[in-house]
């Protein structure tokens, strides 16, 4: 019970740091599972290892999915910069800028840009917000460059052509930082500063001469709307005269037309009523015999329906009644082989468990007489294993006849005292004494004790006779 209470804690033990590594397993693998990274359809994750560094993300051969392990950890430790892959913009709103001649005034720029070599921008930044700095102040050099380098008026006039000599000026810069441009560097919008009136002059001054030249075309215009209409007025009047003439022989020419028109549609009109007539008195026949055929027809239609009618409702009921017997035979059926299966069973099983226990009973019996023929028979077979069993059984009485001499020499008081040998040795060599073979000992011992003074001294001293009184 000892050992059995021992194994059982042992057992408890196994069972309950079995559990234990099972919950610090899940928790490790649901830790594991946590740091699994898969990176968006539209960015780029780069990932800096021990010796080298890998971008996981689309178009980057290198899958989009990672596990992000903590940079403390040795060997396995990473740091990631996540970037995107689609168009960023970045805007320079309220930019106060110069131009050649020192005028101020204020644009908004906006520029559109794409990550073309992530490992080269992650070299340069740690994050995007810091690469979105960094180009913001390469686009503000750039517009504030050209811009300075150039006319007011013409950088008004010129936005296009501004927006390409942006891009292309950019582009050398952003290559060293992995980024393009995705198309030209927009102006979105030129005023003046807070306190300047520079651009609102400009204005004017164009407004001006857009006004005088408009005036002037509307002068010209309105002189030449003038002498058309004159030219108009000619012609329309003209075209007045040739259209009543027309008009008056189109109008001859329409009542002449109506007449004739009118007579013979007249015509046509009675000829059509006629014909008509005829196609009526036509229809009207064709509908009344099909009145009747139909009529017939619908009646034969009803007959054979109320017949079949009929003759459904007497075959359902035939069926019904057929079906209603069938199921009350197949109960009466179904409920006497069940009864008959049930008893069946039941005989057979108390058949099979009297054959059971009659068999088992004749195996108990025969077991012992079987166990005692194939021991049998292995001894009969086995010349050493008898001679063992055969001094087995010799040991045996050997032992047995010495417990009862060691009980009778006990009840006796007899003293056996061996002077060499054992004490089995002894033992037989006293109980020699009661054979006939010591009988004759003994007896030839007296006569030899008699024949001796000191014998018969002996002899005399244990019988309390002596030989002469004997003799008398």
């Amino acid at each position: 019970m000892f050992e059995n209470g021992i194994s059982d804690q042992a057992m408890a033990l196994l069972v309950i740091g079995g559990i234990f590594v099972f919950i610090i397993f899940v928790i490790l693998v649901k830790w594991i599972l946590s740091l699994r990274r898969v990176v968006p359809t539209n960015m780029v994750d780069i990932v800096q290892r021990r010796r080298h560094t890998v971008s996981y993300g689309k178009g980057t051969n290198n899958g989009n999915t990672f596990y992000r392990f903590p940079s403390w950890i040795p060997f396995i430790g990473i740091t990631t910069i996540s970037l995107p892959m689609s168009v960023f913009d970045i805007d320079l709103n309220n930019y106060e800028a110069y131009d050649q001649e020192r005028l101020p005034f204020v644009v908004d720029v906006k520029a559109f840009y794409r990550i073309e070599d992530s490992n080269i921008a992650a070299n340069r930044i740690s994050t995007f917000p810091e690469l979105l700095v960094q180009l913001t102040d390469i686009t503000r050099g750039v517009v504030r460059s050209l811009l300075a380098k150039s006319n007011l008026e013409n950088i008004m006039s010129e936005r296009s052509t501004y927006g390409a000599l942006f891009t292309n000026e950019v582009q050398e810069q952003l290559r060293a930082w992995g980024v393009i441009p995705v198309k030209n560097i927009e102006l979105m919008d030129i005023r003046d500063t807070r306190d300047g009136k520079v651009i609102s002059d400009i204005m004017n001054k164009k407004k001006s001469k857009i006004e005088m030249e408009s005036r002037t075309e509307v002068a010209e215009n309105m002189r030449k709307a003038q002498e058309a209409e004159i030219e108009a007025g000619k012609e329309v009047a003209l075209k007045k005269e040739q259209a009543n003439q027309e008009v008056g022989q189109k109008k001859a020419q329409v009542s002449r037309e109506v007449g004739v028109a009118d007579e013979k549609s007249k015509q046509d009109v009675q000829e059509q009523a006629r014909t008509t007539a005829e196609k009526l008195m036509a229809v009207e026949k064709v509908n009344q015999v099909k009145l009747a055929e139909i009529k017939k027809e619908a009646n034969i239609v009803k007959a054979e329906e109320e017949k079949s009618v009929t003759i459904i409702s007497s075959e359902a009921n035939k069926q019904s009644l057929a079906i209603n017997a069938e199921g009350v035979k197949k109960q009466l059926e179904l409920e006497a082989e069940g009864k008959l299966y049930a008893k069946s069973k039941e005989s057979e099983g108390i058949h099979l468990e009297g054959t059971a226990r009659a068999d088992a009973e004749k195996k108990m019996q025969l077991a012992s007489v079987e166990a005692q023929i194939t021991l049998a028979a292995k001894i009969g077979e086995n010349k050493g294993y008898q001679e063992y069993l055969i001094n087995i059984r010799a040991v045996e009485a050997q032992e047995k006849i010495g417990v009862e001499q060691a009980k009778n020499l006990g009840r006796a008081d007899i003293k056996v005292i061996a002077n060499a040998g054992d004490v089995n040795t002894g033992v037989k060599a006293a109980m020699d004494l009661f054979s006939s073979k010591g009988g004759t000992a003994v007896g030839g011992m007296l006569e030899a004790l008699k024949n001796t003074s000191a014998g018969k001294a002996v002899l005399e001293k244990f019988t309390g006779k002596s030989e002469d009184s004997k003799e008398k």
